[in-house]
């Protein structure tokens, strides 16, 4: 669907939406967009490091059994 679109169609779909919302509009949009992209990979990065943090932590405290134990 998207593949026939090209440069010229993106050009003018670009002046559209600027002419529609405005310079400082779109530009604040963008900023917040920028942002929420910043936080969904901070929270990727943190909920990743937690995952590692909690498999080294079962890692640790997994003991073998000993012949006693078994017992």
């Amino acid at each position: 669907m998207l593949n026939n679109i090209g440069l010229p169609g993106l050009l003018l779909i670009a002046v559209v939406v600027l002419v529609l919302f405005g310079r400082g509009k779109i530009s604040s949009l963008m900023g917040e967009v920028g942002k929420g992209i910043t936080a969904f990979k901070k929270g990727v990065s943190d909920g990743s490091k937690e995952l590692e943090d909690e498999q080294a932590e079962a890692a640790k405290d997994v003991t073998p059994e000993t012949e006693k134990d078994k017992v």
